[in-house]
């Protein structure tokens, strides 16, 4: 079987509710889920979730190539843009194909993907984290209530402009997941906000009310040396790593003792996963994925020995994706579908008229003016403009 082609759809994710982080809030809670698809000449289909603009450019150093072979496809795409790099959208279209590809190995196999990973349980525990920022109080204490509902002792929230806001809110999840345990695990998502004597500090303010879990993003995602510093300075531990793109770049993280999770986005693919789950695991550290529309690197984080947890974000799929997995018990039961699971309705993709593109240009994928500039917490007035 070869590789001859791709088609690239757009569908909607609805959350029901505003989602963001510090950075900026959809407040429409529509958001835009870019879906890969990889045809073969043997009639199977690959699907890969994930922007991947850059996929024309990408494409032609797996094109006529057998899919069965996508650690090496990997490498190969790779190679063929290593002189205007990899990062970014570039890197974003390398893991839509290196998905499709595992998606097909899987398919040719009539297997669900955890088992061609080698994965022993389709059971994969997770954390509940609902993009909350945007909520009010009483929408934030609703939505962990689900959570709680099912099963779920663990939670994150996202953080970092209000640090009143932050303890109370902690406080309130804690209370909420105490439904189903006597020590739920509380974390804290600041998506790179703070600086560094900021977020000693408030980590420090936040430990003097509960136990910490972990501290997310405290700092911008290549400062080694300040996440180091961080993490030696506050009981918590240090996770970080979702916006970093190729094993390559967590180096630096590891050889200054600097994290302490080491965390990859769903967003760049199963191999990128499974890499750096690997390098983590060989210093000894927990690789826990950040969670994305279907879950997809589920199937890999169940066959990793280090996998301390997967974010779950929502309830329900984007519009036209059929998955084969369960949101229950705290975590997801992956199913016996072959490949990811995921099948396309691409007459309802078609058909959609819903609006996924944000309304306004700003965003929790834009930058604050003043975001890494604060040192002490911001007071409420200033946080809210």
């Amino acid at each position: 079987m070869k590789i001859t082609g791709y088609r690239s759809l757009t569908t909607v994710h609805d959350w029901g509710r505003p989602v963001g982080d510090v950075n900026g809030v959809v407040e429409s809670g529509l958001t835009e889920v870019p879906v890969l698809l990889l045809e073969t000449d043997g009639g199977l289909t690959g699907v890969g979730l994930g922007q991947h603009a850059d996929i024309a450019r990408v494409f032609p150093a797996v094109e006529g190539e057998d899919p069965r072979a996508v650690s090496s496809l990997y490498d190969r795409m790779l190679s063929h843009v290593f002189k205007s790099g990899h990062a970014g959208s570039t890197y974003g279209a390398i893991a839509a194909v290196d998905m499709a590809l595992w998606d097909l190995k899987a398919k040719m196999a009539n297997e669900p993907l955890w088992r061609t990973l080698g994965a022993r349980d389709r059971f994969v525990p997770g954390y509940a984290s609902g993009l909350c920022y945007g909520l009010t109080d009483a929408a934030f204490s609703d939505l962990y209530e689900r959570w709680a509902d099912l099963g779920f002792t663990s939670a994150k929230i996202k953080g970092g402009k209000d640090q009143d806001r932050d303890i109370r809110r902690l406080l309130a999840a804690r209370e909420i997941m105490s439904r189903n345990t006597d020590r739920p695990a509380m974390m804290l998502d600041v998506n790179e906000c703070w600086s560094r004597k900021q977020a000693v500090r408030h980590i420090g303010e936040i430990e003097a009310h509960l136990d910490l879990t972990w501290i997310e993003e405290p700092l911008r995602r290549w400062d080694a040396e300040g996440h180091a510093i961080v993490s030696r300075s506050v009981k918590t531990a240090v996770a970080t790593g979702e916006n970093l793109t190729g094993l390559d770049q967590f180096t630096p993280l590891f050889d200054a003792r600097a994290i302490d999770v080491v965390q990859t986005g769903s967003v760049w693919g199963i191999t990128h996963f499974n890499r750096v789950a690997v390098a983590a695991h060989a210093h000894n550290l927990p690789v826990s994925p950040v969670g994305y529309n279907a879950n997809p690197v589920a199937h890999a984080a169940a066959a990793v020995p280090n996998m301390v947890g997967i974010e779950i974000q929502d309830f329900g799929f984007p519009l036209g994706l059929s998955v084969d997995q369960q949101v229950i018990d705290g975590g997801i039961v992956l199913g016996d579908r072959p490949g990811l699971g995921i099948e396309v309705d691409e007459i309802a993709i078609a058909n959609n008229r819903l609006n996924g593109a944000w309304s306004k240009p700003e965003g929790p994928h834009v930058r604050p003016r003043r975001a890494g500039l604060g040192l002490v917490p911001n007071s409420r007035a200033a946080a809210e403009r």
